[in-house]
């Protein structure tokens, strides 16, 4: 139940952002028509590059300035704001696009974009496109795309390189999903001095590395961690029983060593936990009797 409500996530969000009538629709921006047409364009459409071939079909083949379709808030997988019209939300999961993403693609000149999902799509080639905050100093006019960003899914695209770890500090991102991108390396910053608003955070079947930080007790918003067969090592951190948010929190097939913290006992709105297949020893916190709402709970084995 709980891992159909996280499949939701994106589909709820994209509700959010959708138009209450299609008769109503705004005229789009031309700057960002332009910017469409020319990611549109640096893609080979393949249907072979979606992993979800199932569903995948090519979005962006009806994206033309011709007849009736000329107004880009009307093309499929974009979603505009009903008053100013400026591109918000773009949609092009399993889309069937096979190229990559690099520092100057159009995609960054939609300053107002605050959702994006390009899952189960194939990009060859991750030349650290998603701009750190002092490249957007540099490559981005006044460092604003990005800086609206609430949702971001990269899920199962084939991305490989190193995550920019200033992405996980964006003022407003609440939804981060860079799942099954098993080449994606990476590790957690320090979030001492943030409150950050994340509300999900997938990094499941990566390679990022490292250990859980101490203050990761500050991500306070978090509903659902998964860093499920990442390589992360180190000891859980006590801090974690600030997470008091977490519904869902899965760590399994890790390297995680020492004991499960007394303090996970606080997290009394969990509904799955998952510790499975690490290197952790010592008892078993009593205070897990104190989360009654927990459905799913996969601990063995414990040394």
């Amino acid at each position: 139940m709980l891992m159909r409500f996280l499949y939701l996530l994106p589909l709820f969000h994209l509700i959010l952002l959708s138009h209450s009538s299609p008769s109503m629709q705004p005229l789009c921006n031309g700057d960002e028509s332009s910017a469409l047409l020319q990611f549109k364009e640096s893609f080979i459409i393949n249907k072979s590059a979606s992993s979800d071939d199932h569903f995948a079909y090519p979005r962006v083949e009806s994206w033309t300035l011709e007849g009736e379709s000329s107004n880009c808030c009307s093309w499929d997988g974009v979603s505009c704001d009903e008053d100013t019209g400026h591109v918000i939300g773009l949609d092009l999961s399993s889309s069937c696009l096979y190229g990559s993403i690099n520092s100057n693609s159009s995609l960054f000149r939609l300053v107002h974009l605050q959702s994006l999902n390009l899952a189960h799509n194939h990009f060859k080639l991750l030349s650290n496109p998603i701009p750190d905050r002092q490249s957007f100093k540099t490559h981005i006019s006044q460092s604003l795309f990005f800086y609206v960003f609430w949702s971001l899914y990269l899920h199962d695209c084939g991305m490989y390189g190193e995550f920019p770890i200033g992405i996980f500090k964006l003022p407003n991102l609440r939804v981060l999903d860079v799942k099954y991108n098993k080449n994606l390396t990476g590790s957690l910053p320090d979030f001492q001095y943030w409150r950050s608003p994340l509300e999900e955070m997938t990094l499941a079947d990566t390679s990022f590395s490292g250990e859980l930080p101490a203050s990761m007790g500050n991500l306070e918003s978090l509903i659902a961690l998964d860093m499920w067969g990442c390589n992360l090592s180190g000891s859980i951190p006590y801090s974690i029983g600030n997470l008091t948010n977490l519904i869902y929190l899965e760590l399994s097939n890790n390297s995680l060593a020492g004991n499960i913290p007394s303090s996970i006992g606080n997290l009394i709105q969990l509904a799955f936990l998952g510790l499975y297949d690490n290197q952790l020893s010592g008892p078993i916190p009593f205070g897990l009797a104190n989360l009654t709402q927990l459905t799913v709970l996969s601990l063995a084995p414990i040394d």
